[in-house]
């Protein structure tokens, strides 16, 4: 028996960025209330913003949030190289003693029903030398709160939990993490759900929330001729939808009830041309992907 032996707690810091969030009707409150409880620190890499951004983070009163001031190379256009820029200076301003780091976007939610399945990947795999990280699945939702999409455009897994190894940066557009030297992380899955709310907005911030994503993969002429045309979205450019019948994040029943807009599809009709239906059917019938893109190794 070993008197006085106490196991050292398990510190977890969770990242982020955020830049005119209030202007493009960002979830990011809620994104960041879904994920606090799993965080001991979080830090916030708060970008040059002219829509109060800053003052709607700082509202929260939250003591585990720590904003820092960062400027936005808006000349990296290409492939939203900024974006993975600026999330890694949120990653290298966390705690450098935590163990685990939680990241997420401003447009996504952890379910609270998660999060004991998450803390407890996060317990199994801690002295795993082996993992890297934690996968996640995937729900985007599209239009409204109750469908979401189920084609190959949308992603099914990604990373959303890394280890705090200073050798792990995010990748290209910051949708995932890759070492320094390009080298794809070795995950396991957590067990858990994203909810993406990316493409649930009044059209009219939908709108704005285009303009403002396109700017930083695109030049001013392609932004003229294909995204500042209207001042609200077309939703019904969709090719496939399915109808969601779970429950929501506590945290979204706010905006969930405030919503102000309307948007009606029948999900039996399918926008698709030969070679997706067929793809679509495959993936469907037997749960498999052809050629699906995967930015990083499953091992557990």
């Amino acid at each position: 028996m070993n008197v006085g032996y106490q196991k050292e707690k398990m510190k977890v810091a969770g990242f982020t960025i955020a830049r005119n969030i209030v202007k493009a009707d960002y979830p990011l409150r809620e994104a960041l209330l879904s994920v606090l409880p799993l965080c001991d620190d979080f830090v916030i890499a708060l970008g040059d913003s002219d829509d109060g951004t800053k003052e709607y983070l700082q509202a929260m009163e939250e003591p585990k949030i720590r904003l820092f001031d960062t400027i936005w190379d808006d000349n990296k256009r290409v492939g939203g190289a900024v974006l993975a820029d600026e999330t890694n200076k949120a990653l290298a301003g966390v705690p450098a003693d935590a163990d685990w780091l939680v990241y997420i976007q401003a447009d996504e939610c952890l379910h609270e029903k998660y999060l004991p399945v998450v803390k407890a990947a996060m317990e199994k795999y801690l002295h795993d030398e082996e993992v890297d990280a934690l996968l996640f699945d995937y729900l985007h939702f599209y239009g409204n709160y109750s469908m979401v999409g189920d084609s190959r455009r949308w992603y099914r897994n990604e990373i959303r939990i890394i280890k705090n190894h200073r050798n792990i940066i995010s990748w290209k557009d910051a949708q995932g993490f890759r070492t320094a030297d390009a080298k794809k992380l070795k995950v396991a899955h957590c067990g858990a759900c994203i909810y993406h709310y990316g493409w649930v907005k009044h059209p009219k911030f939908q709108q704005q929330k285009q303009a403002q994503f396109h700017r930083l993969w695109h030049d001013d002429k392609y932004m003229a001729e294909k995204v500042l045309k209207s001042e609200s979205f077309d939703y019904s450019s969709i090719d496939s939808l399915k109808h969601f019948h779970g429950t929501h994040p506590e945290v979204m029943t706010l905006r969930i009830e405030a919503m102000d807009w309307k948007f009606e599809v029948d999900p039996t009709k399918k926008n698709f041309g030969l070679k997706a239906s067929v793809l679509y059917f495959i993936e469907k019938m037997f749960g498999w992907r052809v050629g699906e893109y995967k930015n990083y190794q499953l091992i557990r």
